[in-house]
């Protein structure tokens, strides 16, 4: 059976070798010294998780938030797969503030930022245009969560970080607490998984937001990336990318990821409405699932320089995929890397976009007495496996 180490913040920088913080493998860890500070009243810290293959992720408990993920390439050395930054100070600078965080209470957009639930109209905080996005501007990735370490079923080692929304908050009904617990495999995945309760009847849709690029680096454009999605039907938007309600097949478009093509191949056919709308590709997927709620293969990515695939498993119905057209090259993350345009890709694991506001999307209520759980993997491999 292999072993695992659970590393907290204080002792992170142990593992890295004495001068130049590369373990031998490639794995560079973060300084936990330049995360730990005191934000609202609350402490904040980086925590870092390895599994017995060198596999290592460090998170900060602002905005739940992914910092960074070390996963083996096909020559054997490591490569952390996620953009961002190197302490909380550029955290807090960025003008991204979605970059790697858990986002809520609703992930993506909600329109006009109004739902109806039990015939009350709730209104929400206007922060995209005339809607409403990823919890608003308050939402979860810049509030501070309560982290712990913590043990899963399976033995795995695992930080859990929660936090209370409150009645009000964003305009959201009810006080709901939130649980997001992360962990890595034996096999080099990424598991994460949520749990919310409320008090009020309210909506639910947390999504973890980090950017991805599988060559290790922004130098180099995630277009190259070879991208396959496991669903027959997306859900068209208007121009403020707020689903019309129709879920139309992908065949023939180049919304069609059901074999693999190149993220670059086709993301300039703006002749195509819906790429048009989101300025390539910015779309919900309604996924191929043999029985709602069971686990599945979502998505696969691949980038034939590192020889890494990222496949996601996920109990959700949906999967956002957001290509980084919004990026301009004019903020510089980990390592001196700049943020390039299009050199990080999103793919969220989600409910349908505006769901609340359409009868035939999956439900996104949450009532007192039930449990909102959600399980969602990231699994990486090389070609040499």
């Amino acid at each position: 059976m292999k072993r695992y180490l659970f590393l907290m913040a204080a002792t992170a920088c142990m593992l890295s070798c004495a001068g130049n913080g590369d373990s031998g493998n490639g794995v560079e860890l973060l300084d936990a010294a330049v995360f730990r500070t005191e934000i609202d009243g609350k402490p904040v810290g980086l925590y870092t998780l390895q599994n017995a293959d060198g596999m290592t992720v460090q998170l900060t408990n602002y905005g739940a938030r992914v910092v960074a993920l070390w996963v083996p390439a096909a020559d054997g050395r490591f490569r952390d797969v996620v953009w961002g930054y190197d302490s909380i100070d550029a955290y807090l600078r960025t003008a991204d503030k979605y970059c790697g965080p858990v986002v809520g209470r609703f992930g993506n957009r909600i329109g006009k930022g109004r739902f109806t639930l039990d015939g009350k109209e709730s209104q929400l905080t206007i922060n995209n245009g005339e809607n409403h996005l990823h919890g608003g501007p308050g939402g979860f990735e810049c509030r501070v969560w309560d982290a712990r370490e913590t043990t899963t079923p399976e033995g795995n080692p695992a930080v859990a970080m929660s936090y209370r929304s409150a009645n009000g908050e964003e305009g959201y009904p009810g006080n709901l607490d939130i649980t997001v617990t992360y962990s890595l495999t034996p096999d080099n995945g990424l598991v994460i998984d949520y749990e919310a309760t409320t008090d009020a009847p309210t909506i639910v849709n947390p999504t973890s937001h980090v950017y991805y690029n599988l060559h290790g680096t922004t130098e180099h454009s995630t277009d190259s990336h070879l991208l396959t999605i496991h669903a027959s039907g997306f859900t068209p938007t208007d121009a403020g990318l707020i689903p019309t309600g129709e879920i139309l097949p992908v065949e023939g478009t180049p919304l069609d990821f059901r074999t693999p093509h190149a993220i670059g191949e086709r993301i300039g056919q703006t002749d195509y409405e819906p790429l048009a709308f989101g300025n390539g590709y910015d779309h919900n997927w309604a996924l191929d699932k043999p029985e709602a709620g069971t686990v599945s293969l979502a998505a696969e990515a691949y980038e034939p320089a590192t020889g890494i695939r990222m496949k996601i498993y996920t109990d959700q119905p949906g999967l956002q995929f957001y290509a980084g057209q919004g990026m301009d090259g004019k903020e510089v993350g980990k390592r001196g890397d700049r943020h390039n345009f299009r050199s990080g890709i999103a793919l969220e694991t989600q409910n349908f976009p505006d769901a609340p506001n359409h009868d035939n999307f999956p439900s996104s209520v949450l009532r007192p007495g039930e449990t909102y759980t959600q399980h969602t993997v990231y699994a990486f491999e090389t070609d040499e496996q």
